[in-house]
């Protein structure tokens, strides 16, 4: 009889510890996945009007992967660079083109942050930027087929797409 009173005391309170931090996660924004493929097609678009072939990935605030698409005859490598400047936009609240800036100057010297470009999973030129809601950063888009600084403006299209989405 004892244990099963304990046993019930111990459910009950984890029951409701367990409602009450549900209802805090729902404040919190979440990147949805009609949100990351508004953003991905966006993208896309952009892509094929200036006949870039391109691979598009977009992550949750883990760096999960919610949506990817590559474009016909897009490079294969394109696939994963597009992916890890995602994730890398995800875990680090700045595009992937301002890392390079933090590792190495303009004349290939040391920077402030010298070795930040050999850390795993940092990408150090331009495709990723991150998916900011509020001030809240839930995710990041990454874009790779092009220059960078055309990756740069794909991911941007897609960013300008869903905007309104993210306030």
């Amino acid at each position: 009889m004892r244990i099963r009173i304990t046993t019930v005391a111990v459910l009950t309170g984890g029951l409701l510890l367990c409602g009450a931090s549900g209802q805090a996660l729902e404040k919190t924004p979440v990147l949805s996945l009609e949100v990351a493929q508004k953003a991905a097609a966006a993208c896309r678009a952009l892509a094929a009007q200036k006949n870039w072939r391109m691979a598009v990935a977009v992550v949750d605030s883990g760096a999960n992967t919610i949506v990817f698409e590559r474009m016909d005859r897009s490079f294969l490598g394109s696939a994963d660079i597009a992916v890890r400047k995602a994730r890398a936009s995800a875990n680090f609240p700045f595009p992937t083109s301002a890392v390079g800036d933090l590792s190495l100057d303009k004349n290939g010297k040391p920077a402030p942050v010298p070795g930040f470009a050999w850390t795993p999973g940092v990408v150090t030129y331009g495709g990723g930027l991150p998916i900011m809601a509020g001030a809240v950063h839930i995710g990041g888009i990454g874009a790779s087929g092009a220059a960078p600084e055309e990756d740069e403006q794909c991911a941007k299209a897609g960013l300008e797409a869903i905007k309104d989405l993210l306030k």
